[in-house]
């Protein structure tokens, strides 16, 4: 009897385990249903906040933001409670609920120290007060300055916080990771973006003083190392938020020195001085490094006129082309060029129109370019439409810009305005096409780029570089400038594309091997800006493909995410990064 009553209590006590376990789970599962739903309402309203902001909807912009806290406060008061951070603590079992736990605690930092101080900012960007026709109100931005950088910080850290989140294996869990993520960051970069933009933009549009920049206008069709050829250049001023453009030239107005008026450096010089970048201004740009670039156009410029200018700016008919988007279109001539026909227009068909007449062709894209920039400097469209294509050409690196200012450099260098070769110890890969014979041909080139590396075990791992170029020209039937190889002494049939290749790779990377196609590629090798530097030559045919593959060892100390900058050319390239992130416990 006695052992059947145990027996009872032992089921009993069982039993209301059981119970207390089913009403915990059935309270979790309760709790994290609510918590997604305050996640997703947080998102809604982050992203409106987001969107009021870059309006100028001051209270619009807040009334968004606490609505975003106070769902963000919910969520993080549902998963810090005592069961919940129990189970949380679980080995792999909780990891979901520790995933969530995190993000509710990211989205209340991200909803109270970002979003609100934000939205109280928001009259910075109100197109009304930014902005009247070409005068930027720059007291406006200083302003705003000391704020905007506390809130900067906050994001950063914020940011920070939701990328040290590890991936659950709950699949549900990690899609609701990977959309905070994508929406941190798109907050983050509004907000750093609007911080420098207070920080630089006074000082560079002539707050103290008047400032001069020179302006050169890329062309693709022929690739350099920041892009293309240059074809045209303005000098544009600024003083006192007020832009205007007094100068325009062709490149052929730009008269070469005789002799080098800058020094780049041994390193520089060892892998370009054959192509004279000092004297001819074709050639200026071919260090994918921007600041090398621009200091030869600075210097050039002031041995021809006896000024000293204030910075250097480069931008391509891609970006002109967002900036369309937005102004709409200008007349040239009797012409419309419009977001859509702006770039054949400028990379292609005025090679066939003007075929024979080729200062005619330069003016005429002289023109083109003139119309752009003066309909963006003028226009009273929306600021935030106009910020947004300008922010995608600078995410393009299709805009670039050198200051003489060493803070304002600085800065600069801080984003990809400064279009220059990264000192990053992280593993690192850029890749740089050089039109090799004075063809248009890479108005026609498409790229494929692959970066695979080997785990973060031993002191070196081995890495792959994959690049295939294809050339897309269908016929040979085409102006002798555009396919004609009229830049080399080279044998090269029409319409193959001659291209030096060149790789910038991870500080402290050896290379193994280098092909091309089946066979061993002729290759130099040097350094650059402090990294490995290594460069081919390609020829292409028309509707053929050149693959070239590096095989390099990289130290394992090259910490953190891999950073491979694209080269503004004229296609969208396929980019393909498989290389695992280093750190220091490895």
């Amino acid at each position: 009897m006695i052992r059947r009553l145990a027996g009872n209590r032992v089921v009993q006590v069982v039993a209301v385990v059981m119970l207390l376990v089913a009403a915990a789970l059935i309270w979790l599962a309760y709790s994290a249903f609510q918590v997604r739903d305050d996640l997703e309402s947080v998102r809604t309203d982050a992203s409106r906040a987001r969107a009021l902001m870059l309006d100028g909807d001051q209270a619009g912009a807040r009334q968004a933001a606490e609505a975003a806290t106070t769902r963000a406060r919910d969520a993080e008061d549902r998963s810090s409670g005592f069961l919940w951070s129990a189970v949380a603590a679980v080995p792999v079992v909780g990891s979901p609920l520790k995933s969530v736990q995190q993000m509710s605690d990211a989205v209340a930092a991200l909803s109270a120290d970002v979003l609100v101080p934000a939205a109280d900012l928001a009259t910075v960007l109100d197109p009304n007060r930014l902005r009247t026709g070409n005068t930027v109100n720059l007291e406006l931005l200083r302003d705003a300055q000391p704020a905007l950088k506390s809130v900067a910080a906050k994001s950063a850290a914020v940011a920070a916080q939701v990328s040290a989140i590890e991936p659950s294996w709950l699949g549900v869990v990690a899609d609701a990771r990977d959309q905070l993520a994508d929406q941190v960051d798109a907050a983050d970069s509004t907000v750093q973006a609007t911080s420098i933009a207070a920080e630089l933009v006074p000082s560079m549009l002539g707050a103290d003083g008047p400032r001069n920049y020179f302006m050169a206008f890329q062309t693709p069709s022929e690739a350099r190392g920041t892009g293309g050829l240059v074809g045209g250049f303005a000098v544009l001023n600024a003083t006192g938020g007020r832009v205007t453009i007094p100068e325009l030239g062709t490149n052929s107005e730009f008269r070469d020195p005789a002799t080098p008026q800058i020094n780049l450096g041994p390193e520089y010089d060892a892998i370009y001085s054959y192509y004279r970048p000092y004297t001819d201004f074709r050639n200026g740009n071919l260090s994918a490094h921007f600041p090398d670039a621009a200091q030869i156009w600075l210097a050039n410029w002031r041995a021809q006129t006896g000024r000293q200018l204030d910075g250097a700016i480069a931008l391509d008919p891609i970006a002109l082309k967002y900036v369309l988007e937005v102004v709409g279109p200008v007349t040239v001539g009797r012409e419309k060029i419009t977001a859509d026909n702006v770039v054949p227009i400028t990379l292609s068909t005025a090679y066939q129109r003007f075929a024979d007449d080729n200062a005619a062709r330069k003016d005429y894209l002289q023109s083109i370019s003139q119309a752009v920039v003066n309909k963006l400097i003028t226009s009273g469209g929306s600021t935030r439409d106009l910020l947004e294509a300008l922010g995608r050409g600078v995410h393009e690196r299709r805009i670039m810009i050198y200051s003489t200012d060493a803070e304002n450099q600085r800065i600069l260098e801080s984003t990809k305005l400064g279009h220059q070769i990264s000192d990053t110890s992280a593993p690192y890969l850029q890749v740089a096409v050089g039109n090799a014979s004075g063809t248009k041909l890479d108005y026609y080139l498409e790229r494929e780029i692959s970066y695979t590396s080997g785990g973060c075990d031993g002191d070196t791992r081995e890495s792959t570089i994959t690049v295939k170029l294809t050339n897309t020209l269908d016929t040979a039937d085409t102006t002798d400038y555009v396919a004609g190889n009229l830049g080399t002494e080279l044998s090269v049939k029409k319409g193959t594309n001659l291209a030096n290749v060149e790789f910038l790779a991870t500080k402290g990377a050896v290379l193994k091997e280098m092909t091309l196609g089946d066979g061993g590629a002729f290759y130099v090798e040097q350094t650059l800006h402090g990294r490995p530097y290594y460069s081919t030559r390609v020829g292409i045919a028309p509707g053929q493909t050149a693959t070239i593959v590096l095989t390099i060892d990289e130290p394992t100390s090259a910490h953190g995410d891999a950073e491979v900058p694209i080269q503004p050319l004229v296609d969208d390239p396929t980019v393909t990064v498989d290389v695992p992130a280093c750190g220091p416990e490895n």
